[in-house]
């Protein structure tokens, strides 16, 4: 566990081991600033002298994973949990909007301005954009961070069951020959008695 450092102008300094932020404190050359993750503010000038810090996030559906690494030791590390049921409270929201804008007989028509605009991304994906980036801001805030690394993958899942699959195979997967994408696991124990 580190404790992050922040110097007498509130820029971010290299994290530091906790005997040495508490010699620190009781010397009265830092205070605290954060709680949570533990951060100190030095009282004095210091060198601005800094290692190469990365960051690496692992950007999943419902879990966010990151790590902030040197090359010699890992500095923070941890994971959280993104919000769910976005959907459901936009819906639950527009129940209790939609009568109290039925009384305004006044009111002008709202369809012309409530237009999709360019740039315009779905609330859950909103919710998960804004929430890496608050991440990220945080971590510059408490680390002198020179690289940001975001991992990306798509899994082709076909080629993880069958390696040698290619082409026109593709259209032959578990999914062909029903009416639609939910067929398949509406008859899953048929699937399961055809082996598939």
């Amino acid at each position: 566990m580190k404790v992050f450092v922040l110097n007498h102008e509130g820029k971010s300094l290299m994290p530091t081991k906790p005997q040495k932020a508490r010699r620190l404190l009781e010397n009265g050359k830092a205070a605290v600033v954060r709680r949570t993750p533990f951060t100190i503010q030095l009282n004095y000038k210091t060198g601005g002298a800094v290692q190469v810090i990365t960051i690496g996030i692992d950007a999943g559906y419902a879990y966010v994973g990151f790590s902030a690494v040197t090359e010699k030791e890992e500095l923070i590390g941890g994971d959280f949990e993104l919000l769910k049921g976005v959907s459901e409270r936009i819906t639950g929201r527009r129940k209790y909007r939609s009568p109290r804008r039925s009384k305004l007989r006044h009111r002008k028509p709202g369809f012309l301005k409530d237009t999709k605009g360019k740039g315009w991304f779905a609330p859950s994906i909103k919710h998960k954009l804004d929430s890496h980036l608050r991440l990220v801001n945080l971590l510059k805030e408490l680390m002198p961070v020179t690289k940001i690394i975001l991992e990306v993958a798509n899994f082709d899942i076909q080629k993880i069951k069958n390696p040698i699959i290619e082409g026109k195979e593709y259209q032959n997967g578990h999914q062909a020959g029903w009416k639609n994408v939910r067929e398949p696991s509406e008859n899953r124990d048929t699937l399961f008695n055809l082996g598939i």
